[in-house]
Formats: structure tokens, C-alpha cells, sequence
């Protein structure tokens, strides 16, 4: 059997370990193909904008890995995809399969807003390495010339935990630095409420959150429709303006063109639907994970908030693929659970768990906690998953699955 996975970040590469955990050499011939030649920690890439960390620091080439794994890795970026040939083309070649997994993550749409850039404006962000080191340098520059500070995120965004952690870790630095009296900070949000986070708040979020805000002198703005960037402001939709020196926004995502350019494979957002299993529910050989994957949204809300999708979400999606894959090879049954959320959101002197299980409410288990361990706990899981994908492992237990 051949098994083909476009893409070689934390859902690609989850799922290609599993499946060899699974299957032998001999029952299946796995191949990932990558545009990337590096495997990136995007969670930290924050702590990268805000100088704490080097990209080399947060990424490896995975080659090596894949290799002594018995998985061939390609380099190559993926052009189109035809499901009733079951075909890939790319750059390198075409290529075949007998059964096929799209990991291929997300476009970041910045041309939702005017000026959202960096490559068309003077907006930050950090939905990319080569975006979190643009807004590094944006930063450095920053400091030596202070002014008002807006961050947050567009309409449609989905990915809003890095901009809740930007704003605590700059309002952390600059107080560091005496600086902060000199930095008005301006928190703009689709969300209808702090902490909404796309799956409609977790525990206590929103109170601490507005707490939070209030004791540090942000000014936040909730249901924000941002309807353009420019060097000196960031305007809403509904008539304010915010003065800025600096922005950093969090813009919507969509599937990456390969998807987009292949008829009756994607939505009109060019995300995969999938079934409960991560089987696209009209090709039954394709299977899909991570940021690829439609998921909708929790509710209406006046402003469009998106379903998050985080590298714990993904890890899960990968592992039941996997699973699922490997059950179709070997003739048993298939396995199928919510997804759960557990993550850590750095505000700079400590840190606060968040936990939904399931992620879409009502929830079994709806966990709130801060401390400065959970900090701690943060830095060494990022050391743990690199040392972990570095060597071909997955993280095990729940993380994963």
C-alpha cells in the first residue's frame, strides 16, 4: 500500500510516525511530501518575535528523522491534487497513492484586511517564522521610538491564543523596561467577549481576562470588525480608529492553494471536510488533519470568530488518522473521540492552563488555572516535543490522542 502525506509540520509528521508505529515496511510504503525543509515549533513563535528565542533554537530538518524511520521525505511543493486519478503534482513530479492524508496547514488570508501585512502593509504578525522574525525586527525598531501599540486579531480570525500572549509578554517587557508609561496598548478582538477564544470561553476565562486587562491598563475592544492597517492607526469597521505606532494582528486563515485548485476536494474556504474519523466525506481514500481540516464555528457571533485549531488539537487529528488508516490495513475497527483542548498561555511573569474536554461545549471538564509553573512547564514541553519529533516519537498519553 502506498500511503502519501503532503506536509511534514506537527500533523503530517504525527501521523507518519504513528503509521509506521502501526505498519510495517512491508504493509505500507510511506511517503511525506514538504515545501518546508524544516519542521517549526510555531508555538513559540512569540517568544521568537519578542527576541526570547532564534528560529534555529525552535526548528530542525526533519530528513534524518523521516529517513530512520523507513518514511522517504520529498521536498516538494504540492501544485494540485486529483482524487479520481488519486494523482499529486508538484514541482518535483507527480505521484501516486493508494491512500492519501493532507497536512498541509493553512494560507494566512492577510489581503482580508488592507494593510495587514507585513508584505502588504505596515502590520505585523505571526502566523509564520519568517513573519515572527519581520515582527522582531518591527519590535527592535519599536523601542527606540515608543507610541501606542495595537494588537489583536481580524474578523474570521481562529488562531487567537498568540495575540492574548503578545499582549501580556509586551506589557510584561516594557514595564521591565520602564517603558511601559509610554506604551498605550489598545487589545482589539471579533470576539463577543475576552476569552471566547472561538469555542465560546472555557471556565472563568472571561473574568480573569478582563481582570487582567483592567490591572494592567489595556484597553480592550470586543465584536472588533478591523477594516484597515496603516503606519499611524488601525481602523474598525463601525467608525474608531485606534492610534498606532505598531500593530500586530492576527489575521483569518484559509487552505493553501493546492487545495483551492482542485475541484470537489475543499470548501470555498479550501479547508477539507472531514468525517468523525478525518475521512473526507466524499473520497474514501483521502483523509485529513490539523489546520486542513473544516471545522465550523461554535456559534454566530456579531463578528466572525472562527474554531480554533491548536498543535494539541492536531496531534489528536493525526493520531486518529492514523489509527483509522492502519485499522482499514489490518481489518480492525476504526476509533472516534471529540477532540479536547489543553494548552498554556504565556502572559510573560507566569502562565495559565487551559483545559476543555471536549473543546466544543457543554464540556466534561472546563479547567482554568494560573501560576508561574505552568511558565515552567511551557518552556520544557516545547524542549520535550523538539527532543520528541527530533528522534521520531510522539508525545504519548493524552497529549496525543
Amino acid at each position: 500500500m502506498k500511503i502519501l502525506i503532503l506536509g511534514a509540520s506537527f500533523g503530517g509528521m504525527t501521523t507518519a510516525f504513528e503509521l509506521r508505529k502501526r505498519l510495517s515496511p512491508a504493509q505500507a510504503e510511506i511517503r511525506v511530501l514538504a515545501k518546508d525543509p524544516r519542521f517549526t515549533f510555531i508555538p513559540s513563535l512569540p517568544w521568537v518575535a519578542l527576541g526570547s528565542r532564534r528560529l534555529d533554537q525552535i526548528s530542525f530538518d526533519p530528513a534524518g528523522t523521516f529517513e530512520r524511520k523507513g518514511i522517504e521525505f520529498v521536498l516538494a511543493g504540492v501544485t494540485r491534487i486529483d482524487p479520481e486519478s488519486r494523482q499529486v503534482f508538484t514541482g518535483a513530479g507527480d505521484f501516486s497513492y493508494d491512500v492519501l492524508v493532507i497536512a498541509t496547514g493553512h494560507r494566512s488570508a492577510n489581503e482580508a484586511v488592507p494593510g495587514l501585512g507585513p508584505i502588504d502593509g505596515p502590520g505585523h504578525s505571526l502566523m509564520s517564522p519568517q513573519e515572527a522574525e519581520e515582527a522582531r525586527d518591527a519590535l527592535r525598531a519599536f523601542f527606540d521610538a515608543p507610541g501606542p501599540l495595537v494588537v489583536g486579531c481580524a474578523p474570521g480570525a481562529s488562531c487567537i491564543g498568540p495575540a492574548y500572549e503578545f499582549v501580556f509578554q509586551i506589557d510584561h517587557l516594557l514595564r521591565r523596561r520602564r517603558m511601559r508609561h509610554r506604551v498605550p496598548i489598545v487589545f482589539v478582538t471579533p470576539e463577543p467577549f475576552l476569552g471566547h477564544l472561538g469555542v465560546g470561553g472555557v471556565g472563568k476565562a472571561r473574568q480573569f481576562l478582563e481582570g487582567e486587562f483592567d490591572q494592567r491598563d489595556i484597553r480592550y475592544c470586543t465584536s472588533a470588525a478591523i477594516s484597515k492597517i496603516s503606519d499611524a492607526a488601525v481602523d474598525l469597521a463601525d467608525g474608531p480608529s485606534f492610534e498606532s505606532a505598531l500593530s500586530l494582528i492576527i489575521p483569518p486563515l484559509a487552505g493553501v492553494k493546492a487545495i483551492a485548485d482542485s475541484p470537489g476536494l475543499g470548501n470555498p474556504k479550501a479547508f477539507v471536510p472531514v468525517d468523525e474519523h478525518y475521512r473526507h466525506q466524499r473520497f474514501s481514500d483521502i483523509y485529513a488533519v490539523g489546520v486542513a481540516v473544516a471545522f465550523p464555528p461554535v456559534a454566530e457571533t456579531p463578528v466572525p470568530v472562527n474554531f480554533p485549531k491548536t498543535a494539541h488539537m492536531t496531534g489528536q487529528m493525526a493520531a486518529m488518522a492514523a489509527h483509522n488508516i492502519a485499522a482499514d490495513v489490518l481489518g480492525r475497527g476504526k476509533k472516534a473521540r471529540p477532540l479536547h483542548g489543553e494548552c498554556i498561555l504565556d502572559m510573560g511573569d507566569r502562565a495559565v492552563l487551559i483545559k476543555a474536554d471536549p473543546f466544543r461545549p457543554p464540556r466534561n471538564v472546563a479547567r482554568f488555572s494560573e501560576g508561574r509553573r505552568w511558565l515552567w512547564a511551557k518552556k520544557t514541553f516545547e524542549r520535550y516535543y523538539l527532543w520528541m519529533a527530533r528522534h521520531g516519537r510522539t508525545a504519548p498519553g493524552e497529549w496525543g490522542w
